[in-house]
């Protein structure tokens, strides 16, 4: 659970509040009027956060491309009134 810190607070304590971030291993939220404005992490806090959005956007793309790459059926085209069809970069 992290420690919740008004920014006012915060501004006047934040040497230590980088302390119990880095050398206790606590995560800190700065409130206003009573809301998470930002979080202060660690580093590898912060790398971790980052892998996992950057292998989200991967799985996220792969799965676009792949229901991209699937094409209706020639008695769908008919059934549902179909006009066109996207074609990929190399039909032209």
């Amino acid at each position: 659970m992290a420690y919740e810190i008004p920014v006012t607070q915060a501004r006047a304590e934040l040497a230590e509040l980088i302390n119990r971030v880095v050398y206790g291993g606590e995560r800190v939220v700065v409130t206003r009027h009573g809301k998470p404005l930002v979080a202060l992490v660690s580093a590898a806090d912060l790398e971790r956060l980052e892998g996992l959005a950057r292998a989200a956007e991967e799985s996220t793309v792969s799965t676009v491309t792949s229901v991209g790459s699937v094409t209706p059926a020639p008695s769908e085209r008919q059934r549902f009134g179909i006009a066109a069809e996207h074609r990929g970069p190399q039909a032209t």
